[in-house]
């Protein structure tokens, strides 16, 4: 039987080859001419894979490869050579279920090999003549590509190793770069001035005290203390889910029941993937003993992923499966309340950028752009994201540096203070989890205070990841981990295909920097999660660097921010802007959440890179803020 996607015939359905290129477009996939469109769907067709697992391979090959995005016919077929002929190879069930095939099933065997040859021959494209070169540098192949060199057992010669982020053919060298300073993407009403005024100095949301201001010892908790943080968890959503829904109390897991009844818990996996057959809900101590129950969806619409408290309302008829009718969620904190600055209404500019900030070819930092833009719009505050000493970069990975870590990271310091101190912007420096000269722990401290010059002390804040700060009434959320990548698996059946919106608002909802459970990439000392990585409101501003596509989108209210990486690779990334101003207390009463998921779009933003979602209104006129504004990103 065809795996899920794969369309059985012409007639049957829609296109396949539209199927399977439609799964690529959602992840940034192109094909580099109509060729590589039917080697594509010979690779469905021959190796029985539908669009969904196809488009999930090659995304997987192409991320582990550190590949460009623009797929050729050589690429194509390494990834055949190396992927699916091997997937082919391996019989499921493991060594027993090969031996048995082995034994008692030659014929079916040779009978799929004809039929994979046949296919094949069928589907050989006709050769075309070749095409004239575009540039130069296709002109003359003796001309070096600018690309990371390959093993010597690899055969991705002729795949580009820039980043997942969609872009133009990258330049050969930084420096060399194009587009420069080019708006790509906007939200708000279009500005053409960005400038701070002054005077403005974040300061850590609500208080101090409730943030992570220095380092911990970690690597001491035990299983027990891991299980109460979680049970504590649960039990505070679950008191908001039952007053904000008017639920009675929650029922048993493990009890039989004939009628609809209301089970809380959270999602948990039984297998290596999670899918809607794997899914079950972990139901929580006090009623349900942390039995785990699967449970059969009847929804309409859902989007689920492993840690996610919920509640569910079903029959639980036997007490070993509960077939759901409806799904309760937690709704988002409110927005914080904060007073007007005294010192009257004032146009705030904040600057946002992302580490590396070298590229992949050369230890030396690349700021002088940075620091230039910096001097030239002089921006209030200036929010800088790890990793500054990248665990990545090549020359950290092949102990090629030439001074400690830490000796480096104080020299890229050194390079920010001394470029920045005419503009003098407060700086707010967030640290990562591939600082290779820092602690990998979540919530992770913030750097220690190396020994920094006395003019330059009252400008330079330090903060944890994740961490919640207060621009002059502005409440900014900023985490610079990865949930995308940390294993963010979700399985969804909704009309929103945008899996970034539905990440972000599970962020919101859940009212935590990082809901996953268990964790995939981070090592989290539950502990200090339980008081640092809770969300103490709804940010007017989240702020979260993701290794794909840049964007600026609001969600549930709150702007959401992926500035993107200021270097990628060889080449230059990008940075983001946000232009606050407070808005007039008495034009607008503070209003309580709205009902839908969604503010009106009212008015639409000029983007030069159209987004998933319309862009709304909500920076600029939604009653829920205090401030009005606009965001932007530039190419670097």
């Amino acid at each position: 039987m065809a795996e899920p996607g794969l369309e059985p015939g012409p007639g049957a359905g829609p296109n396949p080859a539209e199927a399977v290129l439609r799964e690529l477009a959602l992840f940034e996939l192109r094909c580099d001419g109509e060729d590589v469109a039917d080697k594509l769907l010979e690779l469905s067709l021959t190796h029985r894979l539908g669009p969904v697992p196809l488009a999930n391979e090659l995304l997987a090959f192409v991320t582990s490869k550190d590949l460009d995005p623009r797929l050729t016919l050589d690429g194509l077929a390494a990834f055949e050579h190396e992927v699916l002929a091997k997937r082919d190879t391996e019989p499921p069930g493991g060594q027993a279920a090969a031996t048995a095939a082995s034994e008692t099933s030659t014929p079916c065997r040779s009978c799929w090999t004809r039929t994979k040859r046949r296919r094949r021959s069928c589907w050989t494209p006709t050769p075309r003549p070749p095409r004239p070169p575009k540039n130069a540098l296709e002109a003359h192949p003796a001309t070096p590509r600018p690309k990371r060199p390959p093993s010597s057992h690899s055969p991705y010669a002729l795949f580009s190793p820039s980043s997942l982020s969609p872009s133009a053919t990258p330049p050969q060298k930084y420096t060399a770069r194009g587009g420069r300073g080019e708006v790509v993407a906007s939200f708000g009403v279009p500005q053409t001035l960005f400038g701070g005024s002054g005077g403005c100095a974040p300061k850590l949301f609500p208080h101090p005290d409730d943030s992570l201001t220095k380092s911990y010892k970690f690597m001491f908790q035990k299983p027990l203390d891991v299980r109460e943080v979680l049970c504590w968890r649960i039990e505070e959503l679950g008191t908001a889910l039952r007053t904000h829904h008017g639920l009675e109390d929650f029922s048993s897991a493990l009890l039989p029941a004939q009628e609809p009844v209301t089970l809380l818990g959270q999602i948990a996996c039984d297998s290596n993937e999670l899918n809607a057959k794997s899914a079950v809900l972990e139901g929580d101590r006090q009623r349900s003993a942390g039995a785990r129950i699967p449970h059969l969806s009847e929804l309409p619409e859902f989007s689920l992923f492993p840690g996610q408290i919920v509640a569910l309302e079903g029959i639980n008829s036997t007490g070993k499966m509960v077939v759901v009718s409806r799904l309760y969620e937690p709704q988002p904190l409110p927005f914080p309340s904060l007073l007007p600055p005294a010192a009257g209404p004032e146009q705030r500019a904040v600057l946002v950028a992302c580490g590396p900030y070298a590229t992949s070819d050369s230890v030396a930092f690349d700021l002088s752009d940075l620091l230039d833009v910096i001097a030239r719009d002089r921006p209030d505050v200036c929010v800088l994201f790890g990793p500054f000493v990248d665990a990545k970069h090549e020359q950290v990975e092949n102990c090629q540096l030439p001074a400690s870590f830490s000796d480096v990271f104080k020299l890229c310091l050194k390079m920010i203070l001394e470029g920045t101190r005419s503009a003098a912007p407060h700086l707010v420096l967030v640290p990562s989890s591939r600082d290779v000269h820092h602690d990998c722990i979540y919530p992770q401290p913030p750097f220690p205070c190396p020994e920094l010059p006395k003019e330059d002390r009252a400008r330079v804040l330090f903060v944890s990841d994740p961490c919640t700060l207060d621009i002059d009434g502005t409440v900014f959320g900023l985490t610079s981990t990865d949930l995308l990548f940390h294993g963010a698996e979700e399985i969804s059946s909704s009309g929103n295909s945008d899996r970034f919106t539905r990440i972000l608002r599970h962020v919101l909802t859940q009212r935590s920097y990082y809901p996953l459970y268990p964790p995939s990439e981070a090592n989290v000392d539950y502990e200090s999660f339980a008081r640092f990585a809770w969300l103490p409101a709804t940010p007017h501003v989240l702020v979260t660097p993701l290794e794909l596509r840049y964007f600026v989108k609001d969600v549930l209210g709150c702007i959401c921010l992926n500035p993107g990486r200021l270097t990628k690779g060889r080449v230059g990334g990008t940075y983001g802007r946000l232009l606050l101003r407070p808005r007039d207390p008495s034009a607008a009463s503070p209003a309580s959440r709205p009902k839908s998921s969604r503010s009106d779009p009212k008015k639409t933003t000029k983007q030069q890179i159209p987004s998933p979602d319309p862009p709304t209104d909500g920076i600029c006129g939604s009653p829920r803020r205090n401030t009005a504004g606009a965001a932007a990103l530039i190419k670097e």
